[in-house]
């Protein structure tokens, strides 16, 4: 285990559970960027995510709190606490104290995901989740594929990796034939960073798998990659091939060396079942998919973040790019060790690349 040497603070959108984890009248301990939170959904739905300790006297909410209608009551001395972290009643006083608040979290609910906003600036959040199933514009809806929880999610936690090398995973298109077993280098198609969301598309062979219902009649898996990074804490993607699935992988920070991360995978429904769920017979496809996830995971959880890296030429301008679009989600002051995308590719001084990377130099120079 080597600790992150990025910051564990960045700016964005991140996954603290699963929709369906939070029930009503629930209260869900959990503990992000250092910080102890509660997670509760009121009687009517509502969810709500907000500091763990009462502002009277420090109690835990997720010890012994809990929900009456849309407030959350504290364990210790019984004070109600409503969804915008106000206090609503102390019961042995005729009024409230309109003073203090408990601090709540930007949250969303989509892809039967909570995500919360993290800004050590205090901003409210300036670019939003995406929908798996909108984002891409091959018509397909939600209706066109099983509910990912529980049977398509998957997840580990504690984990020293940091959001980032999840993200540049898009770029790394050399890491598919050794990791993933494709037959050929996959060839990149689109590498858009601009903005807080980033887009990269590529195209790509499988090798063998003993999974028969991925397969093309010549043996082999022939398919498309689109992939969208939403910030560095979101990374989705749409697959086109025998296989349509989605799926999204997440990187949360829990505190300064260690992340939790999870993958949710929505496989395409077969023609005529209506079921919510994935059937019994999808159960191989299932663990296919999830034997990628945890391949990569074997990498992510011992790697160390190399600055400058030693790329290979063609590598050179997806991992520039990248690195220089996940600079906008470190508030100053908060980049960490690995602070410039400088980048080292291999070769001689002489020869067909000695132009690109000479340019590359320049660049990184003029940074």
């Amino acid at each position: 285990m080597v600790k992150p040497a990025l910051s564990m603070k960045p700016t964005g959108w991140f996954q603290v559970a699963w929709s369906a984890e939070i029930e009503p009248g629930q209260v869900h301990r959990m503990k992000y960027f250092g910080q102890e939170m509660v997670a509760w959904r009121s009687t009517s739905g509502n969810l709500t995510v907000m500091d763990a300790y009462c502002e009277h006297l420090g109690a835990h909410l997720g010890h012994g709190g809990r929900v009456e209608e849309d407030r959350i009551i504290c364990p210790f001395h019984g004070w109600e606490w409503n969804g915008q972290g106000r206090n609503v009643c102390i019961p042995y006083q005729d009024r409230p104290n309109p003073t203090r608040r408990m601090r709540t979290w930007p949250v969303v609910e989509k892809n039967e995901s909570v995500y919360i906003w993290h800004d050590l600036e205090g901003r409210e959040p300036f670019f939003d989740v995406l929908d798996v199933f909108e984002a891409y514009s091959d018509g397909r809806t939600a209706k066109d594929f099983y509910r990912t929880y529980p049977e398509g999610t998957l997840s580990y936690s504690g984990l020293e990796l940091h959001p980032q090398y999840v993200m540049e995973n898009s770029v790394d298109l050399a890491h598919f034939k050794f990791v993933h077993r494709a037959a050929n280098l996959p060839v990149s198609l689109r590498q858009e960073f601009e903005g807080p969301i980033a887009y990269v598309d590529f195209e790509m062979v499988f090798g063998a798998t003993k999974d028969k219902t991925v397969l093309t009649p010549n043996g082999a898996v022939h398919g498309f990659g689109h992939v969208i990074n939403i910030g560095l804490g979101i990374g989705m993607a749409a697959f086109e091939g025998p296989d349509n699935q989605r799926v999204i992988v997440t990187v949360t920070p829990v505190d300064d060396e260690t992340s939790d991360i999870r993958s949710s995978v929505w496989l395409d429904r077969i023609p005529g079942d209506d079921s919510p769920h994935q059937p019994a017979s999808l159960e191989r496809r299932q663990r296919y998919a999830n034997n990628q996830f945890e391949a990569d995971i074997v990498i992510w959880k011992h790697q160390k973040y190399s600055d400058p890296p030693a790329l290979a030429t063609a590598e050179g301008k997806g991992f520039r790019a990248i690195r220089k679009w996940a600079m906008q989600f470190y508030p100053d002051g908060e980049l960490g060790s690995a602070s410039t995308p400088h980048l080292q590719t291999a070769g001689t001084d002489a020869g067909p690349d000695a132009p690109e990377r000479a340019a590359f130099e320049a660049q990184g120079a003029a940074r």
